[in-house]
């Protein structure tokens, strides 16, 4: 059956379990999630706990208690994100707001609510400090979907902050406090704050039409071309201190890379002008992003087979 034939009958007919199972993944975005999962535990093999075995690292409850509240409480996340960008939504993405309404906004309500407290009550197998931290994410959530988004700058730097919160729940477990994790931390905050900037191009018809204060609606697309340059140019910094740490082995090829790519991004920056072209874009950063997740299982030729013989 035809998942947009089932969105249009959607108030008519019961749309089937399955349907309904793909739609709900759609609205939490679950290869978004998948990623996240993959990004926690190679972090916390390869950057957060480097001088612990593989088998540690794979086996440790907490860690996995604090994976699987993640993907409650960012699944929430999406849901209540979903809930507010309704209607700029149904224009910039129509074929997927289509998909995501054949869940009606009542049942994805009250998974919103299951998830977070599920999120909440796993992460208190781990300690009373990470119910606190995820209850508070959860909160940050709903009052960048509610209130923050209205602020352009507070909108883009909330953003990227609560994207890369789940991995501050996994440094702080591992309690590693490294030079080397806090300059990675900003590259990919770099990166993070060029991916928003991106899709508020891409979105440009309409958070306009809905008059959602993003920085493209409020200063333009000239503007955010060269702020985005500017963003591209800083980036630069981390990736330069990172060639200077031996420890990170053969993901110095990915960083080379990515300057590489960065400065093919900004030209076809500039040359875009259309949805088309920054779709393309955005697609271009989901790579580089997702190249740098697998590239941490380079940060050491040796660590693998040294990992697994140490008990």
């Amino acid at each position: 059956m035809d998942l947009l034939e089932i969105s249009k009958n959607n108030s008519r007919k019961q749309a089937p379990f399955y349907i309904k199972v793909l739609s709900l993944f759609s609205v939490v975005r679950g290869y978004n999630i998948a990623l996240i999962v993959i990004a926690q535990y190679l972090a916390s093999i390869f950057i957060f706990s480097p001088e612990k075995s593989l088998k540690h690292v794979l086996l440790d409850a907490n860690l996995y208690f604090i994976v699987f509240a993640t993907i409650c409480v960012i699944a929430a996340g999406y849901i209540i994100n979903n809930f507010y960008d309704l209607e700029s939504d149904r224009i910039n993405r129509p074929l997927k707001s289509r998909i995501d309404a054949i869940v009606d906004q009542k049942t994805k309500l009250q998974i919103y609510f299951v998830l977070n407290f599920l999120g909440v009550g796993i992460s208190f197998l781990v300690s009373w400090r990470a119910a606190l931290f995820f209850s508070v994410y959860i909160f940050l959530i709903w009052l960048y979907s509610h209130k923050l988004k209205k602020y352009p700058l507070v909108r883009l730097l909330s953003a990227v902050t609560l994207a890369m919160l789940p991995f501050f729940a996994v440094f702080v477990h591992y309690k590693n406090f490294s030079e080397i994790i806090f300059t990675h931390a900003s590259y990919l905050f770099f990166i993070l704050l060029i991916r928003e900037l991106i899709k508020d191009l891409e979105k440009l018809k309409g958070d306009f039409t809905q008059n959602n204060q993003t920085i493209v609606v409020k200063y333009g697309e000239h503007f955010t071309k060269m702020l985005v340059t500017l963003i591209a140019l800083l980036t630069l910094n981390p990736i330069y201190f990172l060639l200077k740490y031996p420890e990170i082995g053969g993901m110095k090829f990915y960083f080379y890379a990515s300057v590489i790519v960065l400065f093919v991004f900004v030209v076809l920056l500039w040359f875009s002008k259309n949805k088309r072209n920054y779709v393309a874009l955005h697609l271009m950063l989901k790579l580089l992003i997702l190249a740098g997740v697998f590239s941490l299982s380079l940060i050491d030729y040796s660590v693998i087979i040294d990992r697994i013989l140490l008990k």
